[in-house]
């Protein structure tokens, strides 16, 4: 049994906390500290889950296949599905656990992501999101942890990231060779790894290996948005779990290496519809 499937547990490398547990849909925040850097022993969830990363990066490998998980992607854990776990960087990680009740579950995913198994369960390991699925995350855990939020708003705070997160609109299913998707992996292993580094193209060619062309165009493919678009978005979902913390917004921006407070309120803005002040205030507040 995995250690999603607890309300609530501490030990040496995890804590899981309960956020919400209706019967309908149940939210909880898991907390790992990554010290273990080879393949955990094999884990299996007892029913299927929905897992938002949303601080730090693993890996999660079911048999030869394997996922990064950060704060782009959905990971699915399916029931009685194997996995392993593995830490590439150090750091540790923290992700938002959604369940559903299998009705409903059935009723929500779309057919072409379902596998054809005996019980329902998803089709791929992952899904990358979109910056409105990334708030989605943020505002639920954010107000689920404040107490600002009533179970049915935060019920349905919780069905609307499952249908955005799964809406054709907002994924991208990957597309490519095995050995582009494993260099893409690396790419982005080596950008959760530092996300206040302001890398250049020559700096992630040289650590990665090829030419800044080719991980350009590679990268592109697998992922279907630009890489540089592709560590901002790591960078903003970094400021979605940061920002209730802060009552300085430029210390924020300081903190997660923008080049200046109105860089970091533009790009937020961009990407959430509201400035990093406005969306505080609302996660402390109301969800929505």
């Amino acid at each position: 049994m995995s250690l999603l499937d607890y309300t609530c547990v501490s030990m040496p490398d995890f804590e899981v906390n309960g956020l919400l547990d209706t019967g309908t849909v149940a939210v909880k925040d898991v907390h790992c500290l990554g010290t273990c850097r080879h393949r955990s022993a094999e884990e299996c969830a007892a029913s299927t889950h929905l897992v938002f990363p949303y601080r730090g990066v693993y890996m999660r490998h079911v048999g030869s296949d394997q996922s990064v998980a950060d704060a782009n992607h959905v990971l699915f854990f399916n029931s009685g599905e194997g996995y392993q776990v593995s830490h590439p960087v150090s750091g540790g990680d923290d992700s938002l656990v959604l369940a559903v009740s299998q009705p409903l579950l059935r009723e929500l995913v779309p057919a072409a992501l379902v596998a054809k198994r005996d019980e329902l369960g998803f089709r791929g390991q992952s899904l990358r999101i979109d910056p409105r699925a990334q708030a989605l995350v943020a505002l639920l855990r954010h107000s689920l942890r404040s107490g600002s939020i009533e179970p049915l708003e935060a019920e349905s705070l919780a069905l609307t990231l499952v249908c955005r997160s799964l809406g054709p609109r907002t994924t991208h299913e990957k597309s490519a060779t095995h050995a582009r998707q494993r260099l893409v992996d690396r790419v982005k292993v080596l950008l959760a790894g530092d996300l206040t580094r302001r890398w250049s193209l020559a700096e992630i060619a040289a650590e990665i290996g090829g030419s800044a062309v080719y991980l350009t165009q590679a990268f592109q493919q697998v992922e279907g948005v630009p890489l540089y678009r592709y560590h901002l978005r790591l960078r903003l979902a970094r400021a979605l779990d940061l920002v209730t913390g802060y009552d300085d917004m430029s210390a924020l921006a300081l903190d997660l290496g923008f080049s200046s407070h109105s860089h970091f309120a533009a790009a937020f803005k961009q990407a959430y519809g509201r400035s990093p002040t406005a969306f505080r205030q609302s996660a402390l507040t109301k969800s929505l």
